[in-house]
């Protein structure tokens, strides 16, 4: 799939009007009954979390960009999925299917056409003739990464350093933001994938996809 526009932005695991990742909510706690902080944002009440996450992404994404949601788009039942895309200047919203995406997998009330594209798995995006790998869960080796093949994911909410696996690879999501907002792919994920090495969670030498193979004749 080819995606032509000045401005790309991608993003994943936005979790609008979960109740359970703001911490000052949730309902979740570690076994000695603590809440647990590596799990939650530090927000006080779903409003203020649920503000914070359109105002970032109307902040940087305008109407005529492109927006590429890798997945987790919303919660708090159906009327969420159009209550956040209602809130967000751009529209032009490629979905990529999460593990709680459900309402968009089954296409309740054809809600999928909120979106200029929804994928049930995955797909290889090209943009400025680079190769990008894109789907909602982690894996460890992809197709055409020997070519330099970028694979953007999210699912694990890893932050810092830990948001790239090995090779050129990495976490999307909102949470592993420095600002808690998308990603501009030209600005921000091309220039920080230029700096990694193609390979995979095998290693370079393990994985025959990443060798020095090639055809004689």
């Amino acid at each position: 799939m080819k995606i032509i526009n000045e401005n790309i932005w991608v993003t994943s695991d936005s979790h609008y009007n979960h109740k359970n990742i703001c911490r000052g909510v949730t309902d979740w706690r570690m076994p000695d009954g603590s809440i647990p902080i590596k799990q939650t944002r530090d927000f006080p009440n779903l409003d203020k979390m649920n503000e914070m996450i359109v105002n970032n992404i109307n902040n940087v994404v305008g109407q005529d960009d492109v927006l590429i949601h890798d997945g987790d788009w919303s919660f708090g039942g159906f009327e969420s999925i159009q209550e956040f895309w209602d809130r967000l200047i751009c529209k032009n919203i490629y979905l990529f299917l999460g593990n709680h995406d459900h309402h968009q997998k089954k296409n309740k009330h054809d809600i999928r056409e909120l979106f200029l594209h929804v994928d049930k798995s995955e797909d290889e995006l090209i943009i400025d003739k680079r190769r990008i790998h894109i789907q909602h869960y982690p894996i460890q080796s992809w197709n055409n990464m020997k070519q330099g093949c970028i694979h953007l994911h999210g699912h694990t909410h890893l932050t810092g350093d830990n948001r790239f696996g090995k090779g050129k690879k990495m976490d999307i999501g909102m949470d592993g933001h420095p600002e808690f907002r998308p990603y501009n792919l030209r600005t921000e994920i091309f220039p920080l994938m230029d700096k990694r090495p193609v390979c995979s969670e095998y290693e370079t030498m393990i994985d025959h996809h990443t060798d020095g193979m090639r055809k004689v004749r």
